[in-house]
């Protein structure tokens, strides 16, 4: 490396931490990187462009090299896309992002995750407690949590694990891509973190190598695939609890979206293992807050594997489920339009937003109104 080169590195790496300390600052959960535009962060939702002339594709490169952990930098040469965690430091203390690096029309962007320095509480989260210990006070099993993508389920995922290490005796294995929260050492318990890219090739690898490291509880960051869901119900049969996320916007859309990763011919023999395994789905949805300046709102649908649940998904009845949480509430659960409801009545979100993302928005009433049932 010539010195011009490297006074160059370092002006970028200056300039990215600057971007990256400013995204900490106003609270910003994304920092955009895109050619043709400006850089640009997601601040309580909203996106929000710094005055400043559009990027180009160079710039963007420029800037991502500086701060990639050494070694990954040669991957922009090698493929289309990958993720990566970053560390900087800021006012002397490590400062971490989730990154996703990715082509568009040639040329490179990025998308930065502020990862907090340390894992939320539930009560920051507004997740509630009880339920957190419910999930993890499964013995065995599937435990899912579902939601868009940034709807916080890698957050509550650390959150579970955090829960499980600080109360001892548990030997627990995480598999992500990338790592996101580190978990600290606790003299009880036992716990590694493998990274999909860099300590182990897939999920599958992950979760097949990991049955063999005397586990009581793996996280696995996602299921994507046919091999990596049967993987996991083998192992929810045999005595592990298995955390892990889908992709989908509510709850039985989790049960179809598992079960559709199957051929047509597997999928009986699926839904009556699912039916057995499953314990638990959550899903989630991160809406805006009513009171300006303020953090997303957490709602939440709530499903547990009861008798008529159980039976839903054993014979591919998956609209019944619906009706069984609706039905549920002595079980524990909950409906989204019920948080939703609880949410308004609060003042965390607006009317308008509960009823765009209600399943029946004739139902959200404003705040102390609400329709006798």
């Amino acid at each position: 490396m010539n010195e011009r080169t490297r006074d160059s590195g370092g002006a970028a790496r200056l300039e990215m931490q600057a971007l990256l300390d400013a995204a900490v600052d106003r609270e910003a959960s994304d920092v955009h990187l895109i050619a043709g535009h400006p850089v640009t962060y997601r601040i309580h939702g909203r996106l929000e462009a710094i005055e400043g002339t559009p990027l180009v594709g160079d710039d963007v490169r420029r800037l991502i090299e500086s701060i990639l952990p050494e070694g990954t930098s040669t991957r922009l040469d090698e493929g289309k896309n990958f993720d990566c965690s970053v560390a900087t430091t800021r006012r002397g203390k490590p400062c971490r992002f989730r990154a996703n690096i990715f082509l568009a029309r040639g040329e490179w962007c990025a998308c930065l995750r502020h990862v907090a320095d340390e894992i939320p509480t539930f009560e920051w989260m507004g997740f509630p407690e009880a339920l957190a210990r419910r999930l993890i006070g499964h013995t065995n099993g599937l435990v899912i949590i579902t939601g868009v993508t940034g709807s916080g389920k890698s957050t509550t995922l650390a959150a579970l694990i955090h829960l499980l290490n600080r109360q001892g005796n548990c030997r627990i294995i995480t598999v992500e891509e990338p790592i996101e929260y580190v978990h600290p050492r606790i003299s009880s318990s036992v716990i590694t973190q493998r990274e999909v890219g860099r300590d182990v090739d897939s999920f599958f690898d992950g979760l097949k190598y990991g049955l063999r490291q005397d586990p009581d509880v793996i996280l696995l960051g996602e299921i994507r695939d046919r091999d990596t869901a049967q993987m996991a119900l083998s192992a929810a049969e045999t005595g592990h609890l298995i955390l892990t996320t889908l992709h989908t916007k509510d709850a039985k859309g989790a049960v179809t979206r598992f079960v559709d990763l199957f051929p047509y011919d597997a999928q009986e023999d699926v839904r009556t293992q699912l039916a057995l395994s499953l314990r638990s789905v959550v899903s989630q949805h991160l809406l805006p807050s009513a009171r300006p300046g303020e953090k997303r709102a957490l709602a939440l649908e709530v499903l547990h594997v009861n008798h008529p649940v159980r039976a839903a998904i054993r014979f591919g009845k998956i609209d019944s489920i619906e009706s069984a949480i609706q039905t549920g509430k002595r079980d524990g659960m909950a409906t989204l339009d019920e948080d939703l409801q609880r949410l308004v009545d609060g003042g965390r979100i607006s009317l308008e937003t509960a009823r765009k993302f209600a399943k029946e928005s004739d139902g959200i009433t404003p705040p102390g109104k609400r329709l006798p049932a």
